[in-house]
């Protein structure tokens, strides 16, 4: 496979040499470096290309760099455009040098009549391979495994299995372990390589099988995949069928790619962001895709804001008021960020019981009630310097602002655990709108706490 020169330097050098040839477009150059570089860094270089340069670029490029760096490329950064580009026999050709499940990911993005195109062009049982995963549904275990894998009968001797291994992994790319199956295809378990090599020729498979920590049906949400596999250390997990046929593996490398889009989209999704967005977009498409949320922000906006129109009076009466309303709010709302967070994690990475999901609620309200006591009364001790400073400040106003913002943060607190928990029992993203909500609450609590603390002690 293609690498990067070793040190720093050279790869720094030889980078910023490309960046060169980018901008003047000087293919034929590119075409010469280009295969000094790992896959992805190719696949880097292509992105930055206009179309019909990256076709170009593809075309001169080695299949199977070019097939790699295509594989490579992400989803957003319009791959499928540039098969869709090439001819049908080009396309197959790069298809055939891609393990199974990178072939289908990259030929998902086609439109259906593109795609029969290029698989009517490959071979009948490398097409059969590939339409056999793009039935399952995206995002599960069964469109992210590859049925390359190495797989041995329990009935047969270490000897017979080592000559079993060699056959059937010069086919397979990166495997690190033996499937054990028996005469009917059903997983079980695996065997280590060393275990197999270093065992008496004579000892049988079904002696040496480690039972497998996990395994995964096709239909199980690649999330799910990814959890496991990180749970129990697994460097590839076996999908089986509802009778336990082995039809396929995932590998870490895929679930590492699957983490990474679903960490992004949570991210995105706790900032009021739709995952329709891609991260390079147009504008055009982060508009349609933020605007629903900032016009829901508004309308809440103006819920909390309605608070402050119903104790105006109060506010016209002790000007200080006006200053110390952001303080009680932000910090409720802060806190209840910090809450929301653990807690949406938590519900991303427990499969536990609702009501273990709601011991959360009662950690977190009682987090808030340290938290609030502490911080009100530092706030307390700093509106004493308010009293001091201000004569026609009520002397009241300590244990106003203590109360204030000790109850907006126990709000807070408690809220950031109470509404994602809430929104997932009800088969709701709680990363969607959570945050929208939390900070509505905390405010409107925040004001009328203030407020109203503030019409009974110092009027």
């Amino acid at each position: 496979m293609p690498v990067a020169p070793g040190s720093d330097f050279e790869r720094r050098a030889l980078r910023e040499r490309i960046q060169g040839l980018v901008a003047t477009e000087d293919l034929a150059s590119l075409q010469a470096l280009l295969p000094q570089l790992h896959p992805s860094d190719v696949g880097d270089v292509l992105a930055s290309l206009d179309e019909e340069k990256r076709v170009a670029l593809i075309k001169a490029l080695p299949v199977e760099l070019a097939s790699e760096a295509l594989a490579e490329m992400e989803e957003d950064e319009e791959r499928g455009d540039i098969l869709a580009a090439l001819a049908p026999e080009h396309g197959a050709g790069l298809l055939q040098e891609l393990e199974d499940d990178d072939a289908a990911d990259l030929i998902a993005e086609l439109e259906p009549h593109e795609r029969k195109l290029i698989l009517d062009r490959l071979p009948a049982d490398e097409a059969g391979e590939i339409r056999d995963l793009l039935r399952f549904s995206e995002e599960t275990a069964g469109r992210l495994m590859t049925t390359s894998l190495v797989a041995v009968s329990a009935d047969i001797s270490a000897e017979e299995a080592i000559a079993e291994v060699r056959r059937q992994g010069r086919e397979v790319e990166d495997f690190y372990n033996v499937f054990v199956v028996d005469q009917h295809h059903v997983l079980q378990g695996t065997v280590p390589l060393d275990d197999l090599i270093l065992s008496n020729p004579a000892t049988p498979v079904a002696t040496l099988v480690r039972p497998s920590d996990a395994r995964v049906l096709p239909d199980v949400d690649q999330e799910e995949v990814g959890r496991l596999m990180s749970r129990y250390n697994m460097v590839n997990i076996p999908v089986v069928d509802s009778t336990g046929v082995l039809i396929g593996r995932i590998t870490f490398d895929d679930v590492i790619d699957v983490m990474e889009a679903e960490q992004t989209e949570d991210l995105l999704l706790m900032a009021g962001v739709s995952d329709e967005e891609e991260i390079r977009g147009d504008w055009q498409v982060a508009v349609r895709a933020r605007l629903p949320w900032l016009a829901v922000n508004l309308i809440t906006a103006f819920m909390a804001a309605s608070v402050v129109l119903v104790f105006g009076k109060i506010i016209e009466s002790l000007w200080f008021m006006a200053a110390i309303m952001p303080i009680v709010a932000g910090m409720g709302g802060n806190s209840g960020t910090q809450s929301l967070a653990v807690t949406v994690r938590r519900i991303a990475v427990t499969q536990g019981s609702l009501e273990r999901r709601f011991d959360a609620v009662g950690k977190e309200a009682l987090v808030g009630l340290m938290n609030g006591f502490a911080l009100g009364m530092l706030a307390f001790a700093i509106a004493w310097i308010a009293v001091l400073t201000f004569p026609d400040v009520s002397s009241h106003l300590p244990w106003v602002v203590l109360m204030a913002l000790w109850g907006n943060i126990i709000v807070g607190s408690s809220m950031g655990a109470i509404i994602p928990t809430t929104l997932h029992r009800l088969g709701i993203d709680p990363a969607i709108a959570s945050s929208v909500f939390l900070t509505t609450f905390t405010d409107m609590i925040g004001f009328v706490l203030l407020l109203g603390l503030a019409s009974v002690l110092l009027r």
